[in-house]
């Protein structure tokens, strides 16, 4: 009957134990099921009615880790994953994580951890610098970054900065006055919604605008129409989401131009490239961040493409003062001496917990392990494999790309050939069909597993490659795995007697 934590001889032992476990599991996840074949409620039904009463030995956890977690796991490290964007939980982030956790620091303010703050502001000033980041983004320029949990969290913070700033600081006290707008575009995270809804602006305060001429990406006159709009009628734009690399389809928004617009009214710039970020390390990607600089917020997630263990977004300011006048209360159980000099950075107001774990030391941990030239490397050998992957959807009848391939992620479709114009409805409907079940058909093989998205009415595989173990025989078996699927659908299809 346990009383006591582990001794550090107890926890040695075991630490062991579970470091082969998860070493083990990382060795074989290849050659699991991508998806569970499980039901829901299958494992709850294998959980014990009630907590235990008495301490039990912690090998029990591994067993039922084996018994029951993993087969009832969708394996987001299998070399197989396509489906969403990446989340690399690299073995290296594990133990910088592993030494984060150990520390138990709580970093809400710099007294209370400086090493957890400092390391902090050191990589976010490195990063923004090795990713083309202007200075003004950095703490010596007078901006600064910080780790945020997600870009969820990013978006709520940078808009309720957007609110303080553009009120004129009233929305602290006053809160929304009912003529606040958000412009998003089709393609923008829903989380900019939850966004809004969080700070009680409402989802009618979120007004999508118009694509441009490539149906993806918002225009940056349609925006400009929009703004000149509302203020005519009485309405305060607050903040713009511009998106570099959406969830959908990987479409880049016309930043610079945004920017432009953004500047002439005062409105807010956010800009979301939570998945594409991490393309901004290698030089050749960075014309898809042109004009990033000029927003007054920018952020990526690094347990996305950049081989860090969620959860770890990174987000920048270039105006760190409306951040913290939107964010800052001040209780006298936290005033103590640092923070008043006026020396120090307290993260603490830099988002909405006032709690916050040492996440630095995971990031820290990988780019020690890997290096700049690792990160590039990584990410190129993604953009190669989904290259060879649109170049086969290119070459085959029975498949038909969609939007144009982003960095790694390859959006395409099922031509069924159906009709004598592509582009008739009735072409869609049964083009869209297939893909569907081509989707389904795949997903249930095992091997790999893929989402969709719909574009401009047609229903889309997205292939996003971006697995730390993922090879060109993973590509390929998915390649393989489509076809045989495309026909098998074809064939299901065909008229009675056909062939």
């Amino acid at each position: 009957m346990p009383e006591r934590d582990l001794s550090p001889e107890e926890f040695r032992e075991l630490g062991h134990a579970y470091v082969d476990w998860i070493a083990d599991y990382r060795a074989r996840v290849g050659e699991l099921p991508v998806l569970p074949g499980v039901a829901p409620g299958w494992v709850r039904e294998r959980l014990p009615a009630e907590l235990p009463e008495e301490g039990e030995p912690l090998t029990a956890v591994l067993a039922d880790m084996d018994r029951v977690v993993v087969p009832a796991t969708t394996h987001w490290q299998h070399p197989g994953f396509f489906a969403y964007f990446p989340a690399n939980a690299s073995l290296a982030s594990l133990l910088g994580d592993m030494l984060s956790t150990g520390l138990g620091s709580q970093g809400m303010l710099w007294s209370t951890s400086p090493a957890a703050t400092e390391l902090e502001q050191h990589l976010l000033d490195r990063i923004a610098d090795a990713t083309g980041l202007p200075a003004a983004f950095t703490f010596a320029g007078g901006g600064g970054g910080v780790i945020q949990d997600s870009a969820s969290s990013s978006s709520l913070v940078a808009l309720l900065a957007a609110l303080h700033r553009t009120s004129g600081g009233a929305w602290r006290t006053a809160g929304r006055d009912g003529r606040e707008v958000l412009y998003v575009s089709a393609q923008t995270h829903s989380s900019l919604e939850k966004a809004a809804i969080a700070a009680g602006l409402g989802a009618d305060a979120v007004r999508t605008v118009a694509a441009g001429t490539d149906g993806q990406a918002m225009s940056a006159e349609a925006l400009a129409a929009a703004v000149r709009e509302d203020v005519a009628a009485g309405r305060r734009p607050v903040m713009v989401c511009a998106t570099i690399g959406t969830t959908g389809t990987g479409a880049v928004d016309p930043v610079r131009e945004i920017a432009a617009v953004c500047a002439e009214h005062g409105v807010w710039l956010h800009v979301d490239a939570a998945w594409a970020g991490a393309a901004a390390f290698c030089p050749e990607h960075r014309g898809l961040f042109d004009g990033a600089g000029l927003a007054d917020s920018y952020s990526t997630d690094g347990h996305k493409w950049l081989l860090t263990a969620f959860d770890c977004n990174l987000f920048w300011t270039r105006d760190p003062a409306t951040l913290t006048g939107a964010l800052t209360v001040l209780p006298e159980y936290l005033r103590n001496a640092a923070s008043e000099s006026g020396a120090v950075v307290d993260y603490r107001d830099w988002h909405l917990p006032l709690g916050r774990r040492f996440r630095a030391l995971k990031l820290w941990t990988v780019l020690r392990r890997f290096g700049l030239a690792g990160i590039r490397a990584h990410v190129r050998r993604h953009v190669e494999l989904a290259a060879g992957l649109e170049a086969w959807a290119a070459a085959d009848a029975r498949f038909a790309l969609g939007p144009p391939r982003s960095l790694a992620l390859v959006c395409l479709y099922v031509a069924t050939g159906r009709g004598t114009d592509a582009d008739t409805a009735a072409a869609i409907a049964a083009d869209n069909a297939a893909t569907k079940a081509v989707l389904e058909r795949v997903n249930a093989g095992g091997r790999s597993y893929v989402t969709h998205t719909v574009a401009d009415g047609r229903y889309l595989l997205r292939v996003a490659v971006g697995g730390l173990e993922t090879e060109e025989r993973h590509v390929r078996a998915l390649w393989d795995d489509l076809c045989a699927a495309a026909d098998a659908v074809a064939g299901a299809e065909a008229p009675a007697g056909a062939g």
